[in-house]
């Protein structure tokens, strides 16, 4: 090990040491060498000059004896010798402080000191971050780091590739083919509302415990000045946003073509579009009640309570029409109401006909009926994907606001 930091030392790195009793071969590794005793600097300088000043001290080195074992023996204070051991450190010490190198070494250090003190009273006289670095290193070193986290569990990422896959199929062949009939105006309605509800789950619950999982090491790195809250919360979104992009994209495009939506080239890139930012606003949702829960038991019971009432609003369990007064403003903090309706406004809005094979199912003539019969308005897709974009960024910085919150009371 002395032989690894010795070739470390000739590579121009400092290598500081302290070593209790080594032995002669390893002593004569080292370059220099400082001795205490008492809390007094017994002997700073070369290692292989020591010899000479505690010969001119009156305690030369034995021939064949290990000199620092010689050093530690005479510098040590022994039970029993105690006024006799004190009184031969301090002979030592006194030599050394009044030698040349010594009173070099107080010149040196005093000056030093009073550069430290004239330092202390101008950082005090003035405001300075209290962070080890500048917006910038630390955005990118945090995000460095995020990246690796993620990259350390491929296994992860490759089950929720596999469980989007799985549940996409295996919903694609339950809605297989549907037909623009009255029955299949339903079935492809609720195919709709199963594929938002089912990455609304997937997504919130694979995201609630981002935040609460480091929050002991967040808090600790913060008040030590590592990293800002913006810098922290911004780098873990950042890291995650290729994924919540892929999976939804992935599993609509499995969808779309399996349940036979409508078959248009651009119907359904807006398609991939809206489900992308559908999947993003529940996504950032999750960030909230991980950033305002704090503890991954209590997020993961808060997240399933505030999901399910939001749910109601997305005019498949209740119609648009029908919402209560006093729970309006509750309907627009819904993704679900936004992404079923420019889904169903994208996947209706250009159908012509519709074919009413049984008395089962209201008819309708075409796709402009269907969406009266959901009270969805076709002019509102703009101000659909506004609004998701609106609440990506809301819930995103109402996230951010309770860390900072949670940062701030620690």
């Amino acid at each position: 090990m002395v032989s690894v930091m010795k070739d470390m030392a000739a590579r121009g790195k400092t290598v500081i040491v302290t070593i209790h009793q080594p032995s002669s071969e390893v002593f004569a590794m080292f370059d220099r060498l400082l001795l205490m005793s008492e809390g007094r600097v017994a002997y700073l300088g070369g290692a292989d000059k020591a010899q000479e000043f505690f010969a001119q001290v009156g305690l030369p080195c034995p021939a064949n004896f290990n000199p620092a074992d010689h050093y530690i023996y005479s510098l040590a204070i022994v039970s029993g010798r105690e006024a006799e051991c004190r009184a031969r450190a301090q002979q030592v010490c006194d030599t050394f402080a009044s030698s040349k190198r010594g009173v070099n070494i107080a010149e040196v250090t005093q000056k030093i000191a009073q550069q430290s003190n004239t330092d202390l009273i101008a950082v005090s006289q003035c405001k300075r971050s209290p962070y080890k670095a500048g917006w910038m290193k630390q955005f990118q070193a945090v995000l460095w780091r995020s990246y690796l986290s993620v990259k350390r569990e491929p296994l992860l990422v490759r089950v929720r590739l596999i469980q989007t896959v799985f549940i996409a199929v295996l919903l694609g062949l339950i809605y297989l083919r549907q037909r623009i009939t009255s029955e299949g105006v339903a079935n492809i309605n609720g195919a709709i509302f199963i594929f938002l509800t089912n990455l609304t789950f997937g997504n919130v619950f694979a995201v609630v415990g981002v935040f609460t999982g480091e929050v002991p090491i967040f808090i600790r790195e913060h008040t030590n000045g590592m990293y800002r809250v913006d810098v922290y919360f911004l780098c873990k979104i950042l890291v995650e946003v290729p994924t919540f992009v892929v999976i939804p994209f992935i599993f609509i495009t499995i969808g779309y073509w399996m349940t036979g939506m409508y078959p248009d080239t651009a119907a359904y890139f807006v398609a991939c579009g809206i489900i992308i930012l559908f999947t993003n606003a529940a996504v950032s949702f999750g960030y909230f009640i991980s950033c305002a829960a704090g503890s991954n038991n209590l997020a993961m019971a808060l997240a399933p309570a505030c999901i399910i009432p939001l749910l109601l609003f997305g005019g498949f369990f209740l119609n648009n029409s029908s919402v209560p007064p006093y729970f309006i403003w509750l309907a627009y903090l819904s993704w679900f109401k936004y992404g079923n309706e420019a889904l169903a406004i994208n996947q209706w809005s250009r159908v012509t006909n519709i074919t009413c094979s049984t008395s089962r199912f209201p008819c309708a003539s075409d796709g402009h009926a269907v969406l009266e019969q959901l009270h969805y308005h076709e002019d509102n897709m703009a101000f659909d994907i506004w609004m998701l974009i609106v609440l990506i960024v809301g819930y995103r910085l109402a996230a951010f606001i309770a860390l900072a919150l949670r940062a701030r009371r620690q």
